[in-house]
Protein backbone atom coordinates (compact mmCIF):
# COMPACT_ATOMS: atom_id res chain seq x y z
CA UNK A 1 0.00 0.00 0.00
CA UNK A 2 1.74 3.54 -1.23
CA UNK A 3 0.10 6.12 0.67
CA UNK A 4 0.80 9.86 0.43
CA UNK A 5 2.72 11.51 3.65
CA UNK A 6 -0.17 13.54 4.27
CA UNK A 7 -2.69 11.43 4.01
CA UNK A 8 -1.03 8.66 5.60
CA UNK A 9 -0.49 11.16 8.73
CA UNK A 10 -4.44 11.97 9.04
CA UNK A 11 -5.18 8.17 9.04
CA UNK A 12 -2.76 7.38 11.42
CA UNK A 13 -4.14 9.98 13.78
CA UNK A 14 -7.67 9.34 13.42
CA UNK A 15 -6.67 5.84 14.30
CA UNK A 16 -4.53 6.93 17.12
CA UNK A 17 -7.61 8.61 18.33
CA UNK A 18 -9.82 5.30 18.01
CA UNK A 19 -7.59 2.97 19.47
CA UNK A 20 -6.20 5.15 22.70
CA UNK A 21 -7.88 6.48 25.70
CA UNK A 22 -8.65 9.78 26.16
CA UNK A 23 -6.76 11.05 22.97
CA UNK A 24 -5.72 14.68 23.61
CA UNK A 25 -3.32 16.74 21.77
CA UNK A 26 -0.45 16.05 24.52
CA UNK A 27 -1.05 12.53 24.06
CA UNK A 28 -1.33 11.93 20.78
CA UNK A 29 2.01 14.67 20.65
CA UNK A 30 3.65 12.43 23.01
CA UNK A 31 2.74 9.11 20.73
CA UNK A 32 3.85 10.31 17.23
CA UNK A 33 6.53 13.22 18.44
CA UNK A 34 4.74 15.61 15.74
CA UNK A 35 5.00 19.24 16.95
CA UNK A 36 1.65 20.87 18.27
CA UNK A 37 0.89 22.64 15.13
CA UNK A 38 0.97 19.54 13.16
CA UNK A 39 -1.54 17.57 15.52
CA UNK A 40 -3.81 20.24 15.24
CA UNK A 41 -3.47 20.98 11.53
CA UNK A 42 -4.20 17.21 11.12
CA UNK A 43 -6.98 17.36 13.47
CA UNK A 44 -8.86 19.77 11.64
CA UNK A 45 -8.11 18.21 8.34
CA UNK A 46 -10.00 14.65 8.91
CA UNK A 47 -13.33 16.04 7.96
CA UNK A 48 -12.02 17.11 4.76
CA UNK A 49 -11.33 13.02 3.86
CA UNK A 50 -14.76 12.27 5.72
CA UNK A 51 -13.63 11.54 8.81
CA UNK A 52 -15.21 13.58 11.66
CA UNK A 53 -13.85 13.77 14.98
CA UNK A 54 -16.14 15.13 18.09
CA UNK A 55 -14.54 16.66 20.92
CA UNK A 56 -15.94 15.50 24.73
CA UNK A 57 -15.56 18.14 26.75
CA UNK A 58 -14.25 16.86 30.21
CA UNK A 59 -13.40 18.96 32.37
CA UNK A 60 -13.81 22.73 33.87
CA UNK A 61 -11.15 24.58 31.27
CA UNK A 62 -12.49 24.82 27.91
CA UNK A 63 -9.86 22.56 26.35
CA UNK A 64 -10.07 19.66 29.08
CA UNK A 65 -11.26 16.74 27.16
CA UNK A 66 -10.97 14.45 24.65
CA UNK A 67 -11.47 13.47 21.03
CA UNK A 68 -13.22 10.89 19.67
CA UNK A 69 -14.49 9.17 16.32
CA UNK A 70 -17.72 9.51 15.45
CA UNK A 71 -17.71 9.09 11.48
CA UNK A 72 -15.14 7.29 9.74
CA UNK A 73 -17.19 8.24 6.76
CA UNK A 74 -15.95 6.64 3.55
CA UNK A 75 -13.69 4.39 5.09
CA UNK A 76 -14.03 0.97 6.74
CA UNK A 77 -12.49 1.14 10.25
CA UNK A 78 -11.96 -2.37 10.06
CA UNK A 79 -9.65 -2.64 7.14
CA UNK A 80 -7.87 0.89 8.25
CA UNK A 81 -7.13 -0.61 11.75
CA UNK A 82 -5.33 -4.27 9.60
CA UNK A 83 -3.14 -1.42 8.11
CA UNK A 84 -2.19 0.75 10.87
CA UNK A 85 1.21 -1.38 11.45
CA UNK A 86 1.76 -0.39 7.58
CA UNK A 87 0.34 3.14 7.95
CA UNK A 88 2.96 3.83 10.89
CA UNK A 89 5.62 2.24 9.51
CA UNK A 90 5.46 4.15 6.08
CA UNK A 91 5.49 6.98 8.57
CA UNK A 92 8.65 5.69 10.05
CA UNK A 93 7.39 4.79 13.42
CA UNK A 94 8.43 0.91 14.72
CA UNK A 95 5.14 0.38 16.34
Amino acid sequence: MELSPVFAKRLYLALLVADIERPNVPKLIELTGWPRRTIQDVLKALPAIGIHLEFVQDGCRYNDGYYSVNDWGPFDCQKLHGWKNDIAHDLGFNH
